[in-house]
């Protein structure tokens, strides 16, 4: 089992990697609140199936438990199902010393945060990922719902008090959610400094690839590549916004097409080629476009805009995106593997690569 901590300027807390952990949990949870007095798991349909009543006989055996199971999916993550949850925790008689355990992907664990962040001004909670998704998002405290005009604008920034993290959850994950999750790994791999990119390439040339010791050190290089920004900057002030690399326009993607409509990492995918086409046109990246591009297509996604979505919509929706400043776009731009800067990219500019990027007709 692989043990880390993440440091951040609020808090530190342990994350725990390995196969067939889970039966650790209790362990874990006496460790970081060893005084809990109830705790609310919060899951989705899809995972209660698979893993529901595992997890609650494992805690039922020493603790006093309640489950709360949401709709499968990003449109999950609304205002109606964070309001539903927070009734949930009230009914069952929560208190400060609770504590709320996110069994699921990134849209339970989203969603599960911000209502942990909320409940009585903060209680503690454990992130218990089950997606390759959620290796990003289960370390660094972000958490939100969505808003119809765009993505995760109502959320906060609140650290888990743990990460567990069974590699044994990703073995029946169906190979389009691998894909949406190795995207972020390839996003890391990017924007960081050391030879991961490389090691990539090298080492996964199919979504069949991820599995054994290839999956568990290629998570745990990405982990390691975000705590070790969010150790410098928490809060998205400064370097942490390199994160955001791809997801400017992968997250107006979502938006337009309807949440679930297409995967997170799907979309961020085409942003993250948008966003290099984009450096190219500005004539400051000096990265092999057409490269990437042949791998990521071997491996299965498409890294083209969908002709039906209108480039003056996604502009709307990109001016919208969190990292604006002043109704301008800024995005992530990558001038060499490991070299991300932010920058503000005229709107000329945007149009011209997306046109060129499909053959988007306008409305």
């Amino acid at each position: 089992m692989y043990l880390t901590q993440i440091q951040t300027s609020s808090k530190m807390y342990p994350l725990f990697l390995g196969k067939s952990i889970i039966p650790q949990l209790p362990l874990v949870i006496r460790q970081v609140k060893p005084n809990v007095s109830k705790i609310m798991i919060i899951t989705d349909q899809q995972v209660d199936v698979m893993y529901g009543m595992k997890l609650t006989s494992l805690l039922s055996k020493s603790f006093s438990i309640c489950k709360y199971v949401m709709p499968k999916g990003e449109k999950s993550k609304n205002f109606m199902e964070f309001y539903k949850c927070l009734t949930f925790a009230l009914e069952q008689k929560l208190d400060r010393q609770s504590l709320i355990i996110a069994l699921g992907g990134g849209v339970v664990g989203d969603l599960a945060g911000f209502v942990a962040a909320s409940y009585m001004r903060g209680i503690s909670w454990i992130q218990v990922p089950t997606t390759l998704l959620a290796h990003d998002s289960a370390v660094g405290g972000k958490v939100a719902i969505n808003h119809p005009l765009g993505k995760n604008l109502i959320g906060a920034f609140y650290q888990p008090d743990a990460v567990l993290y069974d590699i044994d959850f990703l073995y029946t994950l169906p190979k389009k959610e691998l894909k949406s999750g190795f995207a972020e790994l390839i996003k890391h791999a990017l924007i960081s400094k050391d030879s991961f990119y490389e090691w990539l390439k090298n080492n996964v040339c199919s979504i069949d690839d991820l599995k054994e010791d290839t999956l568990a050190y290629a998570i745990r290089k990405g982990i390691e590549i975000k705590a070790s920004i969010i150790k410098e900057d928490e809060k998205e002030n400064d370097i942490r916004t390199y994160l955001n690399f791809g997801h400017t326009l992968g997250h107006a993607i979502e938006a337009e097409k309807g949440y679930g409509e297409i995967s997170h990492g799907e979309a961020v995918v085409i942003g993250m080629v948008f966003a290099l086409r984009i450096g190219r046109e500005m004539q400051i990246s000096d990265i092999n476009i057409d490269e990437l591009e042949q791998w990521l297509t071997y491996l299965g996604y498409n890294t083209r805009i969908c002709p039906s979505l209108s480039s003056n919509r996604l502009i709307e929706r990109m001016k919208q995106d969190k990292k604006n400043k002043s109704n301008q776009i800024h995005m992530v731009i990558l001038k060499n593997v490991g070299s991300p800067m932010m920058m503000n990219v005229d709107e000329s500019i945007i149009s011209t690569v997306l046109k060129a990027s499909s053959q988007i007709v306008e409305r």
